[in-house]
């Protein structure tokens, strides 16, 4: 109980930790304004529901007395009340109201949510991207840093979160109103018992008291193993999800390697786990499913059993009865607020632990990002003072390796397959956190193609651009670079957008990845096997191409297809000119 209690006040925190950003942001005023307004309306069915309850009792009255006239006023006009005095709408004028109120409480709702959802999402989105935090995360190996499945905790938790907190929020704030609307109103009307020779003064609103706490603690004991399941079936779906994206990103390479079976036995493999959690959850879900609807069923009747003896001696008239019914829903329905909404506290638990939990991984990939060496710009040469690049596990690539790479000549970095000849770039490029040392880099413009390519989601002109915006370069320019790489073929595809990942060759993409190099214009330009995918003649000529096209450019290159005058050999942990 303890330490249900104490994960209980962990989530309210995290949840806090969650929310309180977008509220005292640069839209906090909208936001604020939104909520009020929720509340608001959300205050005033709550005051509609105290009305009816007031209609149903002069309403059955008029029903017990036979006033035809009193009835038809109650529906279609009022009925004042002299005692209070206190005007009782009719039923046509309520409804209309309700109505109107109660669709204006959800449409704003959903303003708020998707307004909230779309500020969250960008501020997750920004965070993620900042300081390499999604590559530090791809790399990490560590449980503080590495975390599962980023994109469905941006997509769907997200949507989860603003839903449900808005959601549980504003009910859990309509029942705290609804119960202090109707707490007194039930101690009153509900009379006194005696039992033993104690009088009891407003028996009903002590029995609903009772009967909500029982009922909240059965209900607790019964689920709270939920909240476990529910964040590992979130985890289990995001995998298996994850799994299918694999198939759909690479149909090529499982097709041509026959890999169906294997897919599938993957597939098979973590589903079973998607599987075998759900019917975890049915499982308990059942057995508090059991309990809350039983509670439900009774709720009806409890009050009119507990009501009717008063009824039956003359001392109250039906639509007492009835009145009482009503009211003490009202009071047993926030008192056992839990008992209802426990399916979605333990949802909403989970998803809170998901957001912070990720939260939390980038946070720390991004402290991990200023860690490794150390990148500084300064002279004219390339610089490695005192250089050691390990692995995520510590196993060291290069060590304490000093230097110096003067612009000018094409530079052919060899080693064999593992040395570390990719992970040098990496760290030249910033990105690599795991080592020490200093490096300096020359002034100018660095450009670094990996070995495979990447390809932005839209058209083949946007993609030759990258990570330019499509604009800054015009179609004849796109056009006449995509003729000097051999791709004159794909002129006419300019403006179409495709998956160019998988509709280009292996050659073509890197033949492309080229061309943005060439519109590029670095002063250094460093290439990860950039034509490995390339037959040994053409490759030569797209190198030429490259030289004349980039005679300012100091391009360093991995490459087994060629020596060079300025050749770097990467063994045994040593960098150092080659033979």
């Amino acid at each position: 109980m303890r330490r249900s209690i104490s994960s209980f006040l962990t989530g309210l925190r995290e949840g806090w930790v969650l929310t309180k950003p977008y509220f005292a942001s640069e839209d906090k005023w909208s936001a604020l304004g939104l909520l009020a307004a929720i509340i608001l309306l959300n205050l005033l069915l709550t005051e509609l529901n105290v009305d009816y309850t007031y209609w149903l009792k002069y309403q059955y009255d008029s029903l017990q007395t036979k006033n035809f006239h009193e009835f038809l006023m109650l529906v279609f006009a009022y009925k004042i009340v002299p005692v209070f005095p206190y005007v009782i709408i009719g039923f046509v004028g309520y409804a209309a109201i309700f109505i109107v109120v109660a669709v204006y409480a959800v449409y704003l709702n959903q303003m708020l949510q998707i307004r909230w959802r779309q500020w969250m999402t960008r501020d997750f989105s920004r965070k993620w991207l900042a300081d390499r935090a999604y590559y530090n995360i791809s790399l990490s190996q560590s449980n503080t840093i590495g975390v599962d499945n980023p994109d469905q905790r941006i997509s769907q938790d997200l949507a989860d979160f603003t839903s449900n907190t808005l959601g549980l929020g504003l009910d859990l704030l309509s029942n705290i109103v609804t119960l202090v609307s109707f707490v007194t109103v039930l101690y009153f009307i509900s009379g006194s018992i005696t039992v033993l020779g104690f009088k009891i003064p407003g028996y009903m609103l002590w029995l609903a008291i009772i009967y909500s706490i029982i009922g909240t603690w059965l209900t607790h004991k019964i689920g709270n193993k939920l909240i476990n399941l529910n964040f590992m079936q979130q985890k289990v779906e995001a995998d298996f999800r994850y799994s299918l994206i694999r198939v759909r990103d690479n149909p090529e390479a499982i097709a041509l390697s026959g890999g169906e079976e294997d897919e599938f036995s993957t597939l098979r493999e973590r589903f079973a786990h998607v599987r075998a959690n759900w019917w975890a959850i049915m499982r308990r879900t059942k057995m508090l499913g059991f309990f809350t609807n039983g509670y439900s069923v009774v709720s009806g009747v409890f009050p009119l059993a507990a009501a009717a003896p008063r009824y039956f001696a003359g001392l109250i008239q039906l639509g007492d009865l009835i009145q009482i019914s009503s009211v003490f829903g009202n009071v047993q329905g926030p008192l056992s607020w839990i008992v209802g909404a426990y399916g979605s506290l333990v949802s909403l638990r989970a998803t809170v632990a998901r957001l912070y939990g990720f939260q939390e991984a980038v946070t720390a990939a991004r402290a991990a990002s200023r860690s490794g060496p150390e990148c500084a710009t300064g002279g004219t040469a390339l610089n490695f003072e005192n250089l050691t690049l390990t692995l995520p596990d510590g196993r060291k690539l290069i060590e304490n390796t000093s230097l110096s790479l003067p612009p000018g000549e094409p530079i052919i970095l060899t080693g064999a397959s593992g040395a570390g000849k990719s992970t040098l770039f990496r760290a030249l490029a910033g990105i690599w956190p795991f080592g020490a040392g200093e490096i300096t880099l020359p002034p100018g413009r660095l450009l670094f193609l990996p070995q495979k390519p990447y390809f932005p989601l839209g058209t083949l002109k946007r993609n030759l651009a990258y990570p330019a915006p499509e604009e800054t370069i015009s179609n004849e320019a796109a056009a006449e670079i995509l003729t000097a790489m051999g791709l004159g073929h794909l002129i006419p595809r300019l403006e179409e957008t495709a998956n160019w990942g998988l509709a280009l060759s292996g050659g073509e993409q890197q033949r492309l990845a080229l061309g943005r190099a060439i519109l590029a214009k670095p002063d250094w330009l460093f290439l990860d096997e950039a034509t490995s995918a390339l037959d040994t003649n053409l490759a030569k000529e797209i190198r030429a191409t490259l030289r004349a096209r980039l005679p300012q450019t100091t391009i360093v290159a991995i490459s087994h297809h060629e020596t060079s005058s300025r050749q770097l050999r990467l063994t045994d942990g040593t960098l150092a000119p080659g033979f």
